[in-house]
């Protein structure tokens, strides 16, 4: 996610006066790693503000709760010092920082990367970025390594999928069947954007689990930062959490690294192509921190219901040719919900069909890049 980026940058702003150390460094397993780090920023401090920074933190062993004794009396001493500490594992830095450094910390999460990122970063044009989105995803790491597709799956699969269940996950010590995890795992990245309730998800794992079982591992990989499990919009609590939940993977990286055939043809796998965009454009919104939920009332549906700083809208995605009939589920929540605006995101060329039709409307490419805002002024009035 351009963590160690973003703390070298901070750490030249600072210049003489940061001091940067690495978790995961040889010199990190040695007893006085963390005492001389905190001694060297304190010494910087006498100078003026210093700043710290730790990186992949969660590898030193009781980084919380030193991290929280250092503090409290840097606090007491009036010692001018920033300190930024960064982890790979959402999940055991979360723990962490929840057991121990309680009232004493700011979180900020570096979510996955949209495709503005992809294409400032790797000096692509905004559409190429969001159809490589769609295909490969936005682990930066990766970027290289997708005009070898053996190669680009392999670091996806070693260097972030593995570590994050096989190793993250793990260590929170909630995880009794591992092997059902991955099943899990692999059945939610092989349903991108599909509503599948637990029960049929339970039938397609080779080993039985309980239905609590499963659901607590969908919550870890939503912890993680690799699934999500949309909940059916309803005004009641009850019923939301009772109806089966919309998968999305959050980073279509992890949906072609998984499957066999990789990413799939929108000429000849239409279907499969239209899932994955669909997974894309509802991760993206999820990943820039708007509210995701879905509607169905058999037998109309709405793809994503959003509410956030990009105001609240009723999503349909169609990347195939529809026509008048596709905007009756749109319609009918809106004018149940009026306080939300309809919108489709279609192939691009296919926006005038739902603005003909007095609906906005954005294509898929556009809503990557910036989001629900260019269909907003645009349906036929």
């Amino acid at each position: 996610m351009g963590k160690t980026t973003l703390l070298l940058e901070i750490a030249a702003k600072f210049g003489d006066q940061a001091v940067y150390a690495a978790g995961d460094e040889p010199d990190a397993a040695l007893p006085e790693f963390w005492d001389r780090r905190w001694a060297e920023a304190e010494a910087r401090a006498q100078r003026g503000t210093a700043a710290l920074l730790l990186d992949e933190v969660h590898h030193l062993s009781d980084w919380a709760g030193r991290l929280k004794s250092h503090w409290d009396r840097a606090r007491r001493r009036h010692t001018p010092i920033h300190v930024v500490a960064t982890g790979s594992s959402a999940l055991r830095v979360a723990t962490g920082s929840r057991e121990s450094l309680a009232g004493r910390f700011e979180r900020l999460t570096l979510s996955h990367w949209p495709a503005t990122s992809l294409a400032t970063v790797f000096r692509l044009s905004p559409r190429e970025a969001a159809r490589n989105l769609v295909r490969f995803g936005s682990y930066p790491g990766a970027q290289e390594f997708e005009k070898v597709p053996a190669r680009w799956r392999a670091y996806v699969r070693d260097a972030i999928i593995e570590p994050a269940i096989g190793r993250d996950v793990l260590a929170q010590g909630a995880v009794r069947r591992p092997a059902l995890l991955r099943q899990v795992f692999a059945i939610a990245a092989g349903s991108p954007a599909q509503i599948v309730s637990l029960q049929k998800l339970q039938g397609q794992l080779q080993d039985s689990g309980a239905l609590e079982t499963i659901a607590n591992y969908l919550a870890l990989l939503e912890d993680a930062y690799l699934v999500a499990t949309l909940e059916k919009y309803s005004k009641q609590v009850r019923r939301r959490r009772a109806s089966p939940p919309k998968l999305v993977t959050l980073n279509n990286a992890l949906l072609s690294a998984m499957h066999p055939d990789g990413a799939p043809d929108s000429v000849r796998e239409p279907a499969r192509f239209g899932f994955w965009v669909e997974n894309a454009c509802l991760a993206f919104a999820i990943n820039q921190g708007q509210q995701v939920m879905y509607w169905r009332e058999e037998p109309l549906e709405v793809d994503a219901v959003l509410d956030g700083s990009w105001g609240k809208w009723a999503v349909e995605v169609k990347t195939g040719k529809f026509d008048a009939l596709a905007l009756r589920g749109l319609l009918e929540f809106c004018r149940r919900n009026p306080a939300f605006t309809p919108l489709m995101i279609s192939a691009p060329g296919d926006e005038e069909i739902a603005r003909r039709n007095g609906v906005a409307s954005v294509n898929w490419e556009d809503f990557l890049i910036s989001g629900p805002g260019n269909g907003q002024n645009t349906a036929a009035r």
